[in-house]
């Protein structure tokens, strides 16, 4: 299976669990590289995983050229199965941009409601071709099959009230402005970020611990990029959602100190 590299840390640990073997393909701020697509389809891969937007833990977001270019490459291998989480679709502060929407044999489509209406609502939809959704329903008579109708129905009433689309709405534009603000402040201290859409922000370092375990000692906690990687750079992930301009000011700060102190003992 192809999957984002870095990319979500739960699906990495997840492909290995089902018995199968990632193939790592590079993310930039568009998504998935197609050359690196390319050489893991040609390596066996016979499916991918990706974030069309609001990818974890880089950020990144489907462009149209990025979506041609990607389609152009599935479309020389028809049989694999291509899986588009959208996960942050209604937060991610970018516009669909999909790849199974172009024409695809094999594809699937899956949103949840969890980040932008609450995870204890257990609630996803799935869009798919007819055999995969064929697949989808005999696992399912398999496993849990049932879904509750209670939380069905209120994930129905939260999707059209016009209340509760406003809030997200203002949730959404308060999740940029948010990422934008620490980006900018970083940038200001002269270090390097990315993250284009969604609720995260990824720094590159030289030093995982190192940067972790000084920014913990200042009152920040941050996650080591070890676990979303498989074959890129190092590099820490900042969780914005709730980290205010105003803060955003203070952990810059805090951060450009952090890998300035350790640059003489990690540096090489």
């Amino acid at each position: 299976m192809a999957v984002e590299d870095p990319g979500f840390h739960h699906l990495l640990d997840l492909v290995p669990a089902l018995g199968m073997r990632m193939l790592p393909v590079e993310v930039d701020d568009e998504g998935m590289r197609p050359e690196g697509l390319r050489s893991a389809l040609r390596a066996g891969a016979r499916a991918l995983v990706c974030s069309p937007r609001g990818q974890s833990p880089l950020g990144a977001r489907f462009t149209p050229a990025r979506r041609e270019a990607l389609l152009g490459v599935l479309r020389d291998h028809p049989d694999v199965l291509v899986v588009e989480d959208d996960h942050n679709a209604e937060i991610s502060g970018a516009p669909a941009v999909t790849l199974a929407s172009g024409g695809l044999s094999r594809w699937a489509q899956v949103r949840t409601v969890s980040k932008h209406l609450g995870i204890d609502l257990r609630w996803a939809a799935l869009a798919c071709d007819p055999a995969t959704l064929a697949r989808h329903d005999g696992r399912m008579l398999l496993t849990s099959g049932w879904v509750s109708h209670i939380l069905q129905s209120t994930v129905a009433d939260l999707l059209t009230d016009p209340a509760t689309t406003r809030l997200v709405s203002r949730a959404a534009e308060t999740y940029t402005v948010r990422r934008e603000a620490l980006r900018a402040e970083l940038a200001r201290h002269g270090v390097g970020s990315r993250g284009v859409s969604g609720l995260n922000v990824w720094v590159p370092v030289r030093d995982e611990s190192a940067t972790v375990n000084g920014l913990r000692t200042r009152g920040w906690w941050t996650a080591a990029g070890t676990r979303f990687r498989i074959a890129s750079p190092p590099a820490v992930r900042v969780t914005t959602a709730s980290l205010t301009p105003d803060e955003a000011r203070a952990f810059a700060r805090d951060m450009a100190d952090t890998l300035h102190e350790s640059e003489p003992v990690y540096g090489g």
